[in-house]
């Protein structure tokens, strides 16, 4: 229950703080960024709407997943369009692209996409926070849905592709900042990448010797354990999620380079990216008490392996 009651005022914190850099940033936009960031807000409001209503009638409250990584595509090209197809936003929109194509290709081998779009596998750690006790009562879990799910992550997913828009107008030429922001972004890109790849086979084939008649205890290792320790998960804990959230913080540094940062490298934007570094810090809690309760051997794991830090490798036969 603190828990829970300290996330909600994490989210609302940071949420007044988003909300307070979009309106004194306002201030210091030019006509066409103005313009461009009432589009993304519309768009962005849509989106709620949808996931809101469509998650309710539905009971599917993956929506806002399977939007996640097709809405900043659809941002990163409005700013690049309005922006008159410049180098910069080009560039940054074409990196945004890569990385929601992979990712909403591993999204849809889990069965979240289906020809009736409301329909799909849900994430399971939505009826995992659903079946808490403080949201026994239904009203209160939709105004979760609505606030966190739908509203929160709408406008996180928003804020993280604003640094894009910070580029607009710019007339610093494409440099060493922008050039060491797509290394970067591209690099954590390719991490992310293997890492779900690692991720998915070794789920994939636990599942198959599974249904060939084994327990857990009887397959052979690494899947006897239950959770994957192979390629980048055998030396961190969520290589994925620091694939992810350096992708994002390294596309913050195009602002630098378009000369939008001051005292050379803050801006309002950078918001974004550093907010889904805190949503990374609380789904990551999660995922490892999730996978504590399943798999004894899970704690072995967090006792030998960073989170995100390739320092050491986990040894299965160390207790």
């Amino acid at each position: 229950m603190k828990r829970i009651i300290g996330t909600v005022v994490t989210v609302v914190v940071v949420l007044a703080l988003l909300v307070l850099g979009i309106v004194f940033g306002r201030a210091a936009l030019s006509p066409e960024q103005s313009e461009t960031l009432r589009i993304l807000l519309i768009v962005c409001g849509c989106a709620v709407a949808y996931c809101f209503i469509v998650g309710e009638l539905a009971q599917n409250f993956s929506q806002m997943d399977k939007l996640w990584s097709i809405l900043p595509i659809a941002y990163a090209w409005i700013v690049a369009i309005k922006n008159g197809m410049d180098l910069r936003t080009v560039v940054y929109a074409l990196i945004v692209t890569a990385w929601g194509v992979r990712l909403t290709i591993n999204f849809a081998r889990k069965g979240a996409y289906r020809l009736q779009f409301w329909t799909g596998v849900e994430d399971y750690r939505w009826s995992i926070v659903r079946s808490n006790p403080v949201f026994s009562h239904k009203i209160l879990w939709m105004l979760f849905d609505l606030l966190f799910i739908s509203f929160y992550q709408n406008a996180l997913v928003l804020a993280i592709t604003l640094p894009a828009l910070a580029c607009m107008g710019s007339s610093a030429p494409f440099g060493v900042w922008d050039i060491v922001g797509a290394a970067l972004a591209i690099g954590f890109l390719v991490l992310e990448t293997v890492s779900d790849e690692y991720q998915w086979r070794f789920h994939k084939t636990k599942k198959k010797l599974l249904e060939d008649g084994g327990s857990l205890e009887s397959l052979p290792r690494p899947y006897d354990l239950g959770f994957n320790t192979t390629g980048p998960w055998s030396r961190m804990r969520h290589p994925n999620y620091l694939g992810e959230q350096g992708i994002w913080l390294s596309l913050y540094l195009f602002a630098i380079g378009a000369g939008a940062a001051q005292c050379g490298v803050f801006h309002w934007t950078v918001a974004g990216p550093l907010l889904l570094v805190l949503l990374f810090l609380g789904s990551s809690s999660l995922g490892e008490k999730i996978s504590s309760g399943k798999y004894p051997r899970y704690r072995d794991y967090i006792a030998q392996v960073y989170k995100y830090l390739p320092i050491r490798k986990f040894d299965p036969d160390k207790q």
